[in-house]
């Protein structure tokens, strides 16, 4: 049977946690492909909000199996802090939820290495989330990684003790002042490393194989956004693992030819946390507004959220580099009150108007050419039908598609899980 793909198209934060949830009643197996604990991913329901970093967003149904795939990198410390928070709940972790011994291990001296390297690089940062990503993808393609099969090896503490010796005196290369103790980083590392030996530990690319021929449906949850995507992002201010379609299959060791829906997500608006590029970028009160009704902050940093208008011009560039099938426009509920909906179009881009995204998209090159749509003043947010929606939604609904050529299969107008709408003329 073939895998469905769900992934982000703009710059991580569109709502990925929640489609899922919604989503995961069709399916057998939620695998997570790439990123780590720089996810944020946020569940509502029954009146009670979550967020999800590592553990896949089907953890909470009793029916789906729950794969931590070979391209994501995995932090015991808050891996066990998630599995702490989900006590509560009595779920059968032992069984539902899986992991690949393929996934790459954060060490204590990876987010050191992480916050000397942001350091060092002063007003040039990329806005790191200093949680370790970059240093263990880079000892990933070095060939240094320290790897969740590893720990079923007698050797592992040396393996650990090499490399993180190593980290200690690149961190001391950078020459800034890192305060740390690793004494104690360690303690609480090693003894977060215990309890994730008592989880399930599986071949995953030999899983999800053998899953596919028994005919059961997988969903491949991406995390982060393609525009993120450390080949087709806004380098350098991207994260480092393929957030693109493509790392699906380089991330659970799924072919390519295997794929057969791919669910984007956006928002109705755009937003970014960190630094880099955001050629939509609002700096008065419409932006204000945005990130208070959105409420706009990371759902793992904390840091506020940039705001902008929709950017037609890098989201068409992410559908296309995707194959996206199906469409999901969250937060369409934040734009209500809004007399003038603005979609960026197209570029002027050095002296020319262009339609396609550039290599380079800073303000000193793009300025971005709208196209003003009526708003609309009604509270979508206890809607539950497309004919509810409002007339001038619908035509924004409706350019969109036109302009992306894709259908737009769900309209969400809150974030619990119940505050969704499925368009059933827009489904293929």
């Amino acid at each position: 049977m073939a895998v469905d793909l769900l992934l982000g198209l703009q710059w991580g934060d569109e709502g990925k946690g929640k489609i899922v949830d919604v989503l995961t009643k069709n399916y057998n197996i939620i695998a997570r492909f790439q990123g780590g604990p720089n996810a944020g991913h946020t569940l509502e329901f029954d009146g009670f909000k979550h967020v999800l970093h590592t553990i896949p967003s089907g953890i909470f149904h009793e029916e789906a199996t729950n794969v931590v795939g070979n391209g994501v990198v995995i932090d015991p410390v808050i891996f066990r802090r998630e599995l702490d928070n989900l006590k509560k709940f009595e779920l059968d972790i032992k069984t539902r939820l899986l992991i690949s011994r393929k996934a790459h291990l954060i060490l204590p001296t990876h987010r050191l290495l992480d916050a000397a390297s942001e350091a060092a690089k002063g007003k040039a940062k990329i806005g790191s989330t200093l949680k370790g990503i970059g240093p263990t993808y880079m000892d990933k393609t070095g060939r240094n990684g320290l790897r969740v099969g590893d720990l079923e090896l007698d050797n592992w503490k040396e393996k650990y003790r090499q490399l993180a010796d190593k980290h200690e005196a690149m961190i001391h290369f950078y020459d800034v002042d890192i305060q740390y103790n690793l004494q104690e980083l360690e303690a609480d590392f090693f003894s977060a490393v215990e309890a994730l030996k008592k989880l399930t530990f599986i071949d995953s690319e030999e899983y999800l194989f053998q899953a596919q021929r028994e005919g059961k449906s997988i969903l491949a949850e991406g995390a982060q956004g393609s525009l993120l995507d450390i080949d087709f992002g806004t380098y350098p201010y991207v994260t480092s693992s393929n957030t693109t379609a493509a790392g699906a299959c380089t991330g659970l060791g799924v072919a390519p030819n295997k794929i057969n829906k791919v669910y984007g997500i956006f928002k109705a608006y755009t937003t970014r946390v960190g630094s880099g590029p955001f050629p939509t970028e609002l700096f008065d009160e419409v932006g204000e507004a945005m990130a208070k009704v959105g409420n706009e902050f990371g759902a793992t940093t904390g840091r506020p959220r940039r705001c902008g208008w929709l950017d037609l011009v890098a989201l068409k560039y992410a559908v296309q580099i995707n194959g996206v099938t199906h469409l999901m426009m969250m937060k369409s509920d934040v734009l209500s009150g809004f007399e003038t909906i603005k979609v960026c179009t197209a570029y002027h881009y050095k002296g020319e108007k262009i339609s396609h995204l550039p290599y380079n998209i800073e303000a000193t090159n793009v300025t971005p050419i709208y196209t003003e749509l009526k708003g609309w003043a009604q509270d979508l947010t206890k809607m539950n039908s497309e004919e509810q929606l409002p007339e001038n939604l619908m035509t924004y609904i409706e350019f969109l598609e036109e302009a992306l050529e894709v259908p737009i299969q769900i309209v969400s107008v809150g974030p619990d899980r119940t505050q969704t709408i499925h368009r059933e003329l827009a489904v293929s």
